[in-house]
């Protein structure tokens, strides 16, 4: 869905349904245990991990307010660096996930932590090729393994999550590894920030924020 179609949507739905209706249609957080077997804090080289969950603005905007992330960048993952502009993506035909690229250092926050917020605040991990109004394969939900070490906790994360039916839902969220990443237009970067008055901003991405603060008081940093 491209831009202007977002802020037409958001304003319709404000319209017709009312700020308080339209907040029952955005991904709502959920409590959640702590990944069994987390690697412990420790110094070492910045590590990458890259998600995917809907439009990249607010799992971007999430990221980039926890404690030990130094970049978020918002990109494409799953399909070839052709067709990785944004214009190509809206297809749902490129292979292509809305994802965000994050590098964090494993001295502050842990890999465990970052799946937590993701499937906690940062998206609905039980919507299928959605997220609240953007319908399509590029709104996936998918964790982009940048090692073995990481798919490996990530699907076993999942697991402990269904096990425990932590969701009225299933998850349906995709695990693989990181084939490549490719960091979207300029005009992407820093979204919520450029545009905190948006209505689509308002109404999809913003209460992530507030709900990361509320959940993960611990990890949160403003700014």
């Amino acid at each position: 869905m491209n831009i202007a179609r977002r802020s037409t949507l958001a304003i319709a739905l404000v319209a017709l349904l009312g700020a308080c209706s339209l907040a029952g249609a955005r991904s709502k957080p959920v409590t959640l245990p702590d990944p069994r077997g987390d690697a412990p804090l420790a110094a070492g080289k910045d590590q990458v991990a890259v998600f995917a969950g809907g439009c990249f603005w607010g799992i971007e905007a999430v990221f980039e307010h926890v404690k030990g992330v130094k970049t978020a960048v918002s990109g494409y993952s799953g399909g070839s660096a052709m067709t990785a502009k944004y214009g190509l993506i809206g297809t749902g035909q490129t292979g292509h996930a809305e994802a965000v690229r994050v590098v964090y250092d494993p001295a502050v926050v842990s890999y465990g932590q970052l799946l937590k917020v993701y499937f906690s605040v940062a998206h609905d991990p039980t919507q299928l090729n959605r997220q609240a109004p953007d319908v399509g394969p590029q709104y996936r939900s998918e964790i982009f393994a940048a090692t073995p070490g990481q798919q490996s906790m990530a699907k076993a994360y999942i697991g402990q999550l269904s096990a425990a039916q932590a969701f009225a839902a299933p998850i349906v969220t995709k695990v693989g590894p990181l084939k490549a990443f490719y960091p979207a237009e300029a005009y992407h970067q820093d979204y919520l920030r450029q545009h905190p008055d948006e209505p689509y901003i308002v109404y999809n991405d913003a209460p992530k924020l507030v709900h990361l603060k509320q959940f993960f008081p611990k990890l949160y940093k403003g700014g």
